[in-house]
């Protein structure tokens, strides 16, 4: 008898005791094994994401616009990485989809790049029909090559080529003229004069003021998850935080990535400062709306009461 009392006991304060288990949040994120796309991942290993009550369950998408697709769809509760104006658009077809923190601004690591034999030395250089390869329609990718062809009047033909790995491919084997790449993928080749940067996205002036790629939550998710979604935001900046302090975060990413060191510190010194990857403000919106418009994404700039119904970044 004293043993089924104490077993009750103890099961009735095991059912009034909080749950130790984790919150389980889907996240999408491109380009497995890039440096903003890794802060998930490193942070889950790291147990910083446990630490906030978080277990993540990553998918790795080829872009952007995989990434947004898999939001609206509810396939996942976050995305990482979508490309600014695609979002916009998306939101203005009544898309199920917010805006809850902001993923690169300034878009220093995007590049693009020819073979070493190519005559091309910058990517004004382009002649008619030569092709421009980006991720996937709605990426940064794809915005910044349609400002390429428009601030410099080119010619030149716009290619969906997917991945990273997958454009490499087609660059490489001479199937389209310009490859995309982000730091520090492709950095090797880079310094071994294999293949040549003609390009940045930060090259466009405007483009250096945005926030061209933002985290995204889906709208079911994020009025179901509302303290879930903001204890990922707060465990997401604290990874950042250690990943550009801890002397063990590039030896983490370098195993996870399998990159060479040489080329993530290259990575860390040129091309992602910190600042890039502030999560707090939306920059350049106003810019980001004309863009949109420029380029077929809106039929008609947002107001601020569509701004405020999308920008739902939760407060430190």
């Amino acid at each position: 008898m004293k043993f089924w009392f104490t077993a009750i006991v103890s099961l009735a304060l095991g059912l009034s005791t909080p749950a130790s288990a984790a919150d389980l949040l889907k996240v999408a994120s491109p380009q497995r094994g890039s440096w903003e796309g890794a802060i998930p991942e490193l942070g889950q290993q790291q147990g910083i994401f446990r630490k906030h009550g978080l277990d993540l369950e990553i998918l790795y998408t080829a872009g952007g616009g995989e990434t947004l697709q898999a939001v609206i769809s509810g396939a996942v509760d976050v995305g990482l990485s979508a490309g600014t104006l695609g979002v916009m658009g998306a939101f203005a077809k009544s898309a199920p989809i917010r805006i809850i923190g902001a993923s690169s601004t300034g878009s220093r690591e995007l590049f693009w790049y020819v073979l070493a034999s190519s005559p091309m030395k910058t990517i004004r250089d382009a002649k008619e029909g030569a092709t421009i390869a980006y991720s996937t329609t709605g990426a940064s990718t794809h915005i910044a090559v349609l400002r390429f062809i428009s601030d410099y009047g080119l010619k030149a033909k716009p290619v969906a080529t997917g991945d990273i790995s997958a454009t490499t491919t087609q660059a490489m084997s001479g199937q389209v003229d310009v490859g995309w790449s982000v730091a520090p993928f492709n950095l090797d080749p880079l310094s071994k004069g294999e293949i040549r940067l003609v390009a940045r996205a930060s090259d466009i002036e405007r483009i250096r003021g945005q926030t061209i790629r933002v985290q995204i939550a889906n709208l079911t998710a994020l009025e179901h998850k509302k303290d879930a979604v903001a204890r990922y935001l707060a465990a997401y900046r604290e990874t950042v935080e250690w990943m550009y302090a801890s002397p063990d975060a590039v030896a983490r990413y370098v195993a996870f990535s399998k990159l060479p060191e040489s080329a993530v510190r290259r990575m860390l010194a040129e091309f992602i400062p910190k600042e890039s990857l502030q999560t707090d403000r939306i920059a350049g919106t106003a810019e980001s709306i004309q863009d949109a418009i420029q380029f077929k994404f809106l039929t008609a700039p947002l107001t601020d009461r569509q701004l405020a119904e999308l920008i739902r970044i939760p407060p430190r």
